[in-house]
């Protein structure tokens, strides 16, 4: 199917976005560039139809090529027949480039531009009628310079080798923000569940934990849940590796049911490490609680909760939305009261308001007029077709990647403030290293210390990334991956880079 270079693009900016900010961050040179100055763009079909080399006349950019070659991949030209591009290959030319030209060792590009380890298998599993499939499956532990790897396993039709590994890759920097002892981790099985009955979905648990028993472990690579993987899967996962290794070791998997050695406070860490982060600034975003309207896109387990913390901090929940549609009332709803209408009839579609309620569209909702925007629901909700329609004063990202690269770059250009996935849905996987704690010492904290704990690192990391952006004069998403980068930078440092040992 014929593909644009921006969808192309797209689907690997995540990763060479960052190198970009870091570029900024370093003080890269600005120079101004004209028309048939810049060669090695990226090839692009013109409306003649030949390829040609991409042109960037007239721009200011930094001397670094991929933001002139974001500026142009972000413009609507198309590239039939050309294969969506491995989001670790650009990466990997990107980063390189990025380490030629800034005062990042040598050494910090080593350590990134390959996965440390990544185990591939095919688990196959007797199926209700008496059948055997084979499910492939990956297993990546992208880099431990900060301590063992962490990552959840995802159950998707979609999931593939490349799809993993950038997620790890990714994992790594969602730690180094937190400040974590963790590195990046991720695994994946292609399997649609909903096509699995529950015994086959048991089965294929269990058997990725038999495939990849070896590859993991609590001082090792510590698994988690993640898409299709809720807290039944993690606990036959959990029971599954106890009984390879002939001991109870629940440390190895975070993410179970409390009864299994999980920890209170996991189901809600996500929303409430967002609502930490946004009432960490809301005196500096110049929000007041009881007069700021919010609008969330996604009404489950994330949404819900954010919805319930913000409602009961004073802010007014003007507007609500699930897989069915979106429920819209200017005086507000209680998200309690929704909840429990939609537990009664299956969705939150009339549901009563305080005031007229009005049903409308998943779309309409992002529009709406609102302080805060909160997308909670699914990723490449905001791009170029709907930018200019959004009226919210700020973006909080509770899923992950829910503003798509060129919509993140014009919305700040006009003075939105997004508060980036890396920080603002790091909660979820700050308590998962609680539980890990906690599974070690066999010590188990109390809701209040595990909240206490949570809001104590949302609000030190949130200043330290709000301060990168006043200082440095970044987006709030740039300031976030500087602030990672430069710890994954010194922990591969202290070992020692060649500048050491040259001298020694």
């Amino acid at each position: 199917m014929p593909q644009s270079f921006t969808q192309v693009f797209l689907h690997n900016y995540k990763f060479d976005a960052f190198l970009c900010i870091f570029a900024r961050a370093m003080g890269g040179k600005r120079l101004k560039t004209g028309a048939g100055k810049i060669g090695g763009g990226p090839p692009r079909r013109c409306r003649s139809g030949k390829w040609t080399q991409a042109g960037f006349g007239g721009i200011t950019r930094f001397a670094f090529p991929f933001l002139a070659g974001y500026r142009a991949m972000t413009q609507d030209t198309t590239a039939p027949d050309m294969p969506p591009l491995p989001m670790l290959d650009k990466a990997r030319a990107n980063l390189r480039a990025a380490c030629d030209r800034l005062n990042i060792h040598p050494d910090v590009f080593e350590e990134l531009k390959w996965p440390r380890e990544t185990l591939s298998a095919s688990l196959l599993i007797r199926m209700d009628d008496g059948s055997r499939r084979a499910f492939k499956a990956w297993r990546c532990r992208y880099n431990d310079r900060r301590g063992p790897t962490k990552g959840g396993v995802r159950f998707h039709p979609n999931v593939s080798l490349d799809e993993v590994e950038t997620l790890a890759f990714w994992m790594t920097f969602k730690c180094a923000v937190a400040n974590l002892p963790f590195g990046g981790g991720k695994g994946g099985v292609c399997v649609d569940t909903k096509a699995l009955s529950a015994s086959e979905l048991e089965r294929l648990s269990r058997a990725y934990i038999e495939a990849f028993a070896p590859f993991v472990g609590p001082d090792r690579d510590i698994l988690a849940p993640d898409m299709y993987t809720n807290g039944i899967v993690i606990a036959w996962m959990a029971d599954e590796y106890s009984a390879i290794t002939g001991a109870p070791l629940p440390n190895a998997i975070t993410g179970k049911p409390l009864a299994f050695g999980g920890t209170v406070g996991r189901t809600d860490a996500t929303a409430r490490g967002g609502f930490f982060a946004l009432r960490y600034l809301q005196g500096s975003l110049g929000l007041d609680p009881n007069k700021a309207t919010v609008a969330i896109q996604g009404f489950g387990n994330v949404g819900y909760h954010c919805a319930k913390l913000l409602h009961a901090d004073g802010y007014r929940i003007v507007a609500l939305s699930d897989s069915r549609g979106a429920i819209h009332d200017p005086d507000g709803f209680d998200p309690l009261a929704v909840m429990e209408h939609k537990h009664k009839t299956g969705t939150l579609l009339g549901a009563p308001g305080h005031g007229q309620t009005r049903e409308i569209g998943n779309d309409e909702l992002l529009e709406l007029e609102c302080d805060v925007l909160v997308p909670a629901a699914l990723e490449r909700q905001i791009t170029p077709e709907n930018q200019a329609r959004i009226k919210a004063r700020v973006i909080l990202e509770m899923a992950n990647g829910p503003v798509s690269p060129a919509a993140d770059v014009w919305l700040a250009e006009q003075g939105t403030v997004i508060i980036p996935d890396i920080l603002a849905n790091s909660g979820g996987v700050t308590v998962s290293h609680l539980e890990w704690v906690q599974n070690r010492s066999g010590f188990y904290w109390d809701a209040s210390r595990v909240r206490d704990h949570l809001r104590n690192v949302m609000e030190t990391e949130t200043q330290a990334v709000w301060t990168l952006h006043n200082e440095m004069g970044l987006s709030m998403r740039e300031a976030a991956y500087v602030h990672g980068l430069r710890r994954i930078a010194e922990a591969v440092e202290a070992r020692g880079t060649q500048a050491y040992f040259d001298g020694a």
